[in-house]
């Protein structure tokens, strides 16, 4: 069996964590450029297995960037980020780069411009590395796609990274990258940090910008947020990228604190905090369903007040599907006239299905999208935060499909999204944790959810759980050859 090289790992910088890292940088025990060079090494040695880092700037000029970030290291101004290098979802705009989308339609298309959040990135001295794998369009929640292929999970290669933040993750938790964009349209951030044992926040809707954009946002699901290996990095992450801009009109101002700060400060008081195994309806893996009841345990053990939740929401999901759809057939419906063959059939009938949208389908979306938030609302009437399982299976294979049974239960409609989708709808804040691992060795996690634009309060119960079972610096280091017959890229 085949292992990850052993000298790729050799440099100690790569297995920290992005505050350990910039620490390292600041207080002169290492090298912006060493940086670099271990980072690109790690690439090389490890992409072709996990297929995570997709069109990749040339080594020559990355070392040339990291060299100017050394001598603001060595000039005593370095910014927030000085030197660190980052990977851009492939969604998401970097200058000078293609944003394919994970599409053959797109696999062409150079950005013209920075999105809000990387130009973001950029001020505050991070280096863009490439660009990260996603599925078509970012639809599924497992990362595949006819451009570069399947992305695969560093715990086990047979595996999926998850989707749509699924090359992100990977990259992230194989240590091939300390720093990743990543975004969260129903699930696309906390299903990957789940199947890789990351730390994920969608945050509240609007906190960190989208655009800029020809289009006016309608679909308004979507959003930018932190996918690191700990609550500090999140933290640190979301106090650089979060604020208004005018390139998104639905953003939302700065807090006007760190959260950085309110992490470090801790909780201000114990929490009651609600939970719900299964909102009613999905079908939670055994071992996943143990592990999350005992992490509540644990949060009771602290101090925390645990109020069960019976019953859940009206299921999400199919509002969720035939929205997206429409959005779809509205963005890409006019190519398939001339481009149907460059699109996977999936996505051809995703877009057909968004010309089903009547008025009084999307009335009865509306109106069940008020149910859904209206019941998560009512959950903190009595409670400070919400706690459920993630992703109610462990990860998949690596190029789908999805599984539509869970020990004999039929999965819902929402299947991998069940606990995911009802809080993009509603545009509260989730994050997640690592809760532990399956029997079979992959991680899953426990989602944690606030009351609308209180991610500090999120952050601060996860970082709370966090210091009582940690989960850095157990990382994907090495794992077996890719299984016999399976395509590299």
């Amino acid at each position: 069996m085949g292992r990850a090289p052993e000298a790729a790992m050799s440099h100690e910088l790569l297995t920290l964590t992005l505050t350990e890292l910039l620490a390292a940088l600041r207080q002169r025990r290492a090298s912006a450029f060493e940086l670099m060079q271990s980072v690109l090494d790690r690439i090389d040695e490890c992409n072709p297995a996990l297929n995570a880092v997709v069109n990749r700037r040339e080594r020559e000029a990355l070392l040339a960037e990291a060299e100017m970030a050394e001598l603001r290291y060595a000039n005593g101004s370095p910014r927030a980020l000085e030197g660190i290098p980052v990977g851009v979802k492939d969604i998401e705009d970097a200058k000078g780069l293609p944003t394919t989308h994970g599409s053959l339609v797109f696999q062409d298309a150079v950005a013209q411009h920075d999105s809000v959040q990387v130009a973001r990135l950029r001020d505050a001295g991070a280096i863009v590395v490439g660009k990260t794998n996603v599925p078509e369009f970012a639809a599924p929640a497992f990362t595949k796609n006819r451009v570069f292929g399947a992305s695969r999970n560093p715990w086990n290669l047979e595996r999926t990274p998850g989707g749509s933040s699924g090359g992100a993750a990977a990259a992230l938790a194989s240590c091939m990258l300390p720093l990743v964009t990543a975004s969260d349209g129903g699930g696309s951030i906390r299903i990957p940090a789940a199947f890789v044992g990351a730390f994920g926040l969608k945050p509240s809707y609007g906190r960190v910008p989208r655009g800029p954009s020809d289009a006016w946002e309608f679909a308004d699901v979507s959003n930018w947020g932190p996918l690191t290996k700990t609550v500090a990095d999140a933290a640190l992450l979301l106090d650089i990228t979060a604020g208004a801009s005018p390139h998104d009109p639905q953003s939302l101002p700065h807090p006007g604190y760190s959260y950085s700060e309110r992490v470090a400060e801790g909780l201000p008081r114990r929490l009651r905090i609600a939970y719900s195994p299964d909102l009613g309806y999905a079908a939670v893996q055994s071992d996943i369903a143990a592990g999350v009841e005992d992490c509540v345990r644990q949060l009771a053990a602290l101090g925390h007040t645990i109020v069960p939740v019976e019953g859940g929401p009206p299921e999400a999901g199919p509002t969720w599907g035939i929205t997206g759809s429409f959005f779809f057939a509205a963005r890409l419906g006019h190519l398939l006239e001339n481009h149907e063959a460059d699109f996977s059939r999936g996505m051809v009938n995703n877009i057909r299905q968004g010309y089903d949208m009547t008025p009084e389908r999307w009335q009865q979306a509306a109106e069940r999208r008020a149910e859904v938030a209206a019941w998560i609302d009512a959950r903190f009437e009595d409670a400070d935060l919400l706690v459920t399982p993630t992703v109610p299976v462990e990860a998949f294979a690596a190029e789908g499909p999805y599984p539509m049974e869970t020990e004999g239960r039929k999965q819902p409609w929402s299947n991998v999204g069940s606990f995911t989708i009802p809080f993009n709808l509603s545009w509260h804040p989730a994050a997640t944790v690592r809760a532990g691992m399956t029997t079979t060795g992959l991680p899953f996690g426990m989602q944690i959810v606030g009351p609308r634009h209180r991610d500090d309060l999120v952050l601060q119960l996860a970082a709370e759980f966090e210091r009582e079972r940690p989960w850095h610096p157990n990382w994907a280091l090495e794992w077996d050859a890719l299984p016999k017959g399976a395509p590299v890229s």
